[in-house]
């Protein structure tokens, strides 16, 4: 009974040590192998046409199995190099519009041109400025020409009222001087 209960463990002792003792079938080991099962005649080695040509298959199939490998990794490697160039046009694309877009940002559009802002507020205070200094100006000369313009009304009415005066007693003396000649005349006429 008990041999039943340990004949599993060897069975799975047994086929894990076999199975470790597989070697891997590459091409060196299958060079190997048809080297040391060949038979030896005088200096030759004798080998059999099947191994031989098994050997000749695995050779073949790997140098396809390598030449796709190749031919993949250049495909991918293209790929890879078309993908770099489309995203370096790109990357040059974003960094022209990030450019344009930093003027815009840093720019004002001033009469169609893209100017800096701060050129801009100098030019718009500059004209700011200028029209404050022409509003002064402006203003100073028309207070100064209204000011001359009233004393100009002043002097015209002392003038008129002087003149008016003068009129009065020009016309009273004139007044005065035809009552004495009509006197002198009505006295010749009596006389």
């Amino acid at each position: 009974m008990k041999i039943l209960k340990l004949l599993p463990l060897f069975i799975l002792l047994i086929a894990q040590g076999t199975y470790s003792q597989e070697t891997e079938n590459t091409l060196d080991n299958q060079f190997v192998d048809v080297i040391d099962n060949s038979n030896r005649y005088q200096d030759f080695k004798v080998v059999k046409i099947t191994k031989l040509n098994n050997l000749r298959k695995s050779v073949s199939d790997s140098i396809t199995n390598l030449k796709t490998e190749i031919e993949s990794l250049q495909n991918n490697q293209l790929t890879l190099q078309n993908r770099i160039d489309s995203l370096s046009t790109e990357l040059n694309t974003l960094n022209e519009a990030l450019l344009t877009s930093q003027k815009k940002e840093d720019g004002i559009s001033f009469f169609g041109a893209i100017i800096k802002k701060s050129v801009y507020n100098t030019i718009m205070w500059g004209i700011i400025a200028f029209l404050l200094i022409s509003v002064f100006i402006f203003i100073f000369k028309f207070k100064r020409s209204n000011t001359l313009t009233k004393e100009a009304q002043e002097k015209l009415a002392d003038t008129e009222a002087e003149y008016d005066t003068h009129r009065q007693t020009a016309l009273e003396r004139e007044q005065q001087l035809r009552r004495k000649l009509q006197d002198e005349i009505n006295k010749q006429k009596k006389a």
